[in-house]
């Protein structure tokens, strides 16, 4: 089993490859490897992120075949079937490290904001779920200065997001809270930038990690 802290190192290792416009050899190789992986995975982390198509997730991290948990859907947003999602991978494979991965510029955080201000009438049922979920992350930045600077607007809404986001996680399910009390698991929130590719680990993080 990883430790969440190697696993975190090994996620930020991955993103500095990738900054660097350098692939590790295990992860291009795991590509010719595909039927060591049909009886089973062992993957050391779970990221939930968002389905933006510009941030892959094991692009992002260098990683390769069976090395992450990924669940993504727009938004980032937690509802019933990610926790379950994140349940299954911490129980069935052991992992100790989730990450809620955000991103700059995020298209479901800004939609959120613009339907807070002008209500649409004709959203769908099911857009609406998904602007349901960030409002309360978000809608408090509207009664501050940041309402008049719709960039910074933006960027602390995605942040906001992803906060309440990974608090959900650590504090919306019996299992997962056990397993942070008695057997290591971490939940952090993280940013990917579209402008750097940098990803930047920013909530609730270890001081040691």
């Amino acid at each position: 089993m990883v430790s969440a802290l190697d696993a975190l190192e090994r996620l930020r290792a991955g993103n500095s490859r990738f900054v660097s416009g350098v692939r590790s050899l295990d992860s291009l190789m795991s590509q010719t490897r595909r039927n060591d992986f049909v009886a089973g995975q062992q993957p050391f982390a779970v990221i939930l992120g968002c389905s933006d198509s510009r941030v892959p997730v094991e692009i992002v991290f260098d990683q390769g075949l069976g090395d992450l948990f990924v669940i993504r859907v727009a938004g980032n947003i937690v509802a019933s079937s990610q926790i379950g999602s994140v349940e299954f991978a911490a129980e069935r494979f052991g992992i100790r490290l989730v990450v809620v991965l955000g991103h700059t510029r995020c298209g479901a955080v800004q939609a959120t904001l613009e339907e807070l201000q002008r209500p649409s009438a004709t959203q769908s049922r099911n857009l609406r779920s998904i602007v349901d979920r960030i409002a309360p992350a978000v809608e408090g930045l509207l009664a501050t200065e940041l309402r008049h600077d719709l960039d910074a607007l933006l960027q602390h809404a995605a942040r906001a997001n992803v906060r309440v986001s990974a608090n959900y996680l650590r504090n919306g399910s019996p299992m997962l809270e056990q397993l942070i009390q008695k057997d290591g698991l971490i939940v952090v929130g993280a940013e990917y930038s579209l402008e750097t590719g940098v990803v930047d680990f920013f909530d609730g993080v270890p001081v040691s990690g």
